[in-house]
Parts: structure tokens; C-alpha cells; sequence
């Protein structure tokens, strides 16, 4: 038999810009992942929608009170004078659990949820 192979993960500085940057490439481009609208979203049509993602998108406010990981996973908007919340999850590929190793992409579907306040 030959040496014993040992997984090195990275740092977990590296592990969170790596979760961050994936994150915000969601939000910001939709890259990455898949983007679910609640209800309540879908019924604003598409100008209320496009104003939604368009103020996600835009989000830059992340401070420890609002992101304590530093992931840029969740945040909240104020759009035409409604509450809208976003939420990132790294799942499975099954989307069944959560993910592995959010930083690694053959194994992870991020789902970026966004929904009026009161669908909360």
C-alpha cells in the first residue's frame, strides 16, 4: 500500500471568500445557482420584479449584525415601500440536504430565495 492521502481543506478565511464571492455572484448576476420567487413576489408582476432583483442585486450593506459568518447570504431591501428579504442556501446536488462543501461547485446547488417581509 502507499501513503495515506489526507484531505487539506482551506483556511477558513479562504473557505468564507470563497462562499462570499459565490454568493454575491448569485445576487448579483445570477450566476451560480437558481433564483425562487415566492408568491407574493411573482404577484408584484414583472416591473416589481425586476425593481426586486434590481435593489438584491445592489445590496451592499452586509455588517456583522446582518451577515455574522460574512457569507452575504441574507439580506433585506426596501423596494416601492415593501420589505423584501433575500436568502442564499447551499444544498445538495438533490437538493435534498444541505450542501457538503459550499465552496465546491460539482457539489452544491445554491438557491437564492427572495420573498416579500410578511412570507417570512
Amino acid at each position: 500500500t502507499g501513503p495515506s492521502m489526507i484531505a487539506i481543506s482551506p483556511p477558513a478565511a479562504d473557505r468564507t471568500a470563497v462562499i462570499r464571492a459565490r454568493n454575491d455572484a448569485l445576487r448579483q448576476r445570477h450566476l451560480g445557482g437558481r433564483v425562487m420567487l415566492t408568491p407574493g413576489i411573482r404577484a408584484l408582476g414583472l416591473r416589481g420584479i425586476r425593481d426586486d432583483l434590481a435593489a438584491v442585486a445592489a445590496f451592499d450593506r452586509f455588517k456583522p449584525g446582518n451577515d455574522p459568518y460574512a457569507e452575504h447570504d441574507f439580506g433585506a431591501v426596501n423596494v416601492s415601500g415593501q420589505r423584501v428579504f433575500f436568502k442564499i442556501d447551499a444544498y445538495d446536488r438533490s437538493l435534498a440536504f444541505a450542501s457538503p462543501d459550499p465552496t465546491d461547485p460539482a457539489v452544491t446547488v445554491r438557491v437564492m430565495t427572495v420573498m416579500l417581509a410578511e412570507e417570512y
